[in-house]
């Protein structure tokens, strides 16, 4: 009988040969472990007034309870693809979803701000931990031409993801209560474990060269957490704080040393060579510039949607759908075309539509349609977008050697939460400070005394367009409202220089790998276009 199974067992195709239905369970295993991260970016956002009153937290409280995810997520990043890689997969993306679902559960039963700080970031932690592995373990499932379609999947579900955030948040917090935004991780995260277990097969490193490497883990780390400490806590303590510019200066010193470090180690956590293949370099430029103007920009057009024209988190979660729905439907087919005909004019054409859809927006107003203004820029920005992301992480994954994906995966995915907070802070700062400006020119053209007035666009510039109701009128209202989206065009503007540059780096600099040189695996797989 043993003979017997060891044979059945030889005689079943490897898993991701052509005609093995495993891989798709696989893929499956992948979404359910990438949909909790996914959606914590944005639902917890709605839920912050009700937490504020029932918890009694402060802003800086509230910012927190955002910021303690994003910082943990991003500084672990590169930690996580790199454990992954040297001890499995599979078994730190099970570490993660372990660790994410326990935050999530200690999230919904935190009494006080301070605990749910804290379990925000442990769910930051189990984030980090799992991501990278996802995206790994799909790159050494498929292979070929499938490959780009499963990675079209997976970035379509990540897409989806985010839109659903608000409208679930929404609909959870109106209905049921904050905490449950948090336990309804739980059977999803238990789902993604079992069937991991079930299903995924174990993959890493095995070059016997790879080692540990605690210098570069705690350089590295160490250096993103300052960097991602100091662009998160600018805005509200002051480009020029102590505390700041001290983050700042301690980040600088702990990369370069992490950059030392790594170029004398033979197994350094972040092979510095990858950054010599042009495609990768590229890829990762393209990566942080679409998600500097994706991050800043969805973050005030939810706010305007909101503060200026008045529409629930809901209703404005529902009309952010339309832009993610454009991900959702093109990335997989992007994807499959990308590999067929490869990736650098998709990421080319991408980008500069992108770019053309942020434009539009620029169009909106106090009031304005949003059947006929908004709208149609929201299909032109998700829709290249779209066309983008899947080839975008396609050719990240295919310039360097399949052994090598966790690292790879690390790496853009750190560059996009990088380029997000860059996003956040410096959109942010452009756009308040263009909102304050506004404001103050507003009211004092209107008969406000200029110390009265300072005072009131220092108010009104701070709380984002919040500090009037969307239906009140008179001069104050209609200033804050007018300044504000002024100010966000501004910050849209800044915002479509990001993706020209991207389209442009796309069109100069990465090489579109082709399918029939096997699986891509390393630049070598990589051709002109």
């Amino acid at each position: 009988m043993a003979r017997t199974l060891e044979q059945s067992q030889a005689d079943r195709p490897e898993l991701g040969a052509p005609g093995d239905t495993r891989k798709w369970w696989v893929l499956a295993a992948m979404v359910f472990g990438l949909l909790m991260p996914m959606l914590d970016n944005l639902v917890v956002n709605v839920a912050l007034p009700t937490i504020q009153r029932e918890l009694g937290a402060g802003v800086s409280s509230l910012a927190w309870i955002i910021d303690a995810y994003t910082l943990t997520f991003a500084s672990f990043m590169l930690t996580g693809g790199a454990l992954g890689d040297l001890y499995g997969r599979k078994r730190f993306f099970m570490a993660g979803l372990v660790v994410f679902t326990m935050g999530s559960l200690l999230c919904g039963l935190s009494s006080s701000t301070p605990q749910l700080i804290a379990f925000r970031a442990t769910q930051g932690l189990g984030a980090a931990l799992l991501l990278p592995g996802s995206l790994s373990i799909i790159t050494a499932t498929f292979h070929g031409r499938e490959r780009g379609a499963a990675i079209g999947i997976w970035a379509a579900f990540s897409g989806l993801a985010i839109a659903l955030g608000p409208v679930v948040g929404g609909l959870l917090v109106e209905h049921v209560s904050w905490q449950s935004i948090f336990f309804i991780n739980i059977p999803v995260g238990i789902t993604g474990l079992i069937l991991t277990w079930i299903v995924v097969p174990e993959t890493k490193d095995e070059s016997r060269s790879r080692k540990v490497d605690p210098p570069g883990l705690v350089t590295g780390t160490a250096g993103i957490f300052f960097l991602v400490y100091a662009l998160i806590e600018g805005n509200a303590k002051g480009w020029t704080d102590a505390t700041i510019l001290g983050a700042f200066v301690l980040s600088a010193v702990l990369l370069v040393t992490f950059f030392q470090v790594e170029s004398r180690r033979a197994s350094p956590m972040l092979p510095l060579a990858f950054w010599r293949i042009p495609t990768f370099t590229a890829a990762n430029i393209v990566a942080g510039s679409v998600f500097f103007a994706l991050f800043g920009v969805t973050f005030f057009l939810t706010l305007y949607l909101q503060n200026v024209e008045g529409y629930s988190p809901v209703a404005a979660g529902f009309r952010l759908f339309p832009f993610t729905l454009m991900i959702l439907i093109l990335a997989p087919l992007s994807g499959r075309l990308s590999d067929k005909f490869g990736s650098r004019w998709f990421m080319t054409v991408g980008t500069f539509t992108a770019a053309c859809g942020m434009a539009m927006l620029t169009r909106t107003d106090v009031g304005s349609s949003y059947t006929t203004v908004i709208l149609p820029a929201f299909i032109l920005l998700g829709g290249g977008l779209a066309t983008t992301m899947a080839p975008m992480t396609s050719a990240v994954m295919g310039s360097v050697d399949r052994r090598h994906a966790g690292i790879a995966s690390a790496a853009t995915n750190t560059t996009r939460e990088l380029g997000g907070v860059f996003g956040i802070a410096i959109l942010g700062a452009v756009v308040t400070s263009s909102a304050r400006r506004g404001v103050l020119s507003h009211l004092i053209a209107n008969g406000i005394p200029s110390a009265q007035a300072a005072g009131l666009a220092g108010a009104a510039s701070g709380g984002a367009g919040a500090g009037v109701a969307p239906t009140s009128a008179g001069p104050i209202a209609l200033a804050v409202k007018q300044s504000f989206v002024h100010a966000i065009h501004v910050g849209m503007l800044v915002g479509v220089c990001a993706l020209l540059l991207a389209s442009v780096v796309s069109a100069l600099f990465v090489r579109s790998h082709v399918a029939a040189a096997g699986d891509g695996d390393g630049e070598q797989a990589y051709a002109a276009h």
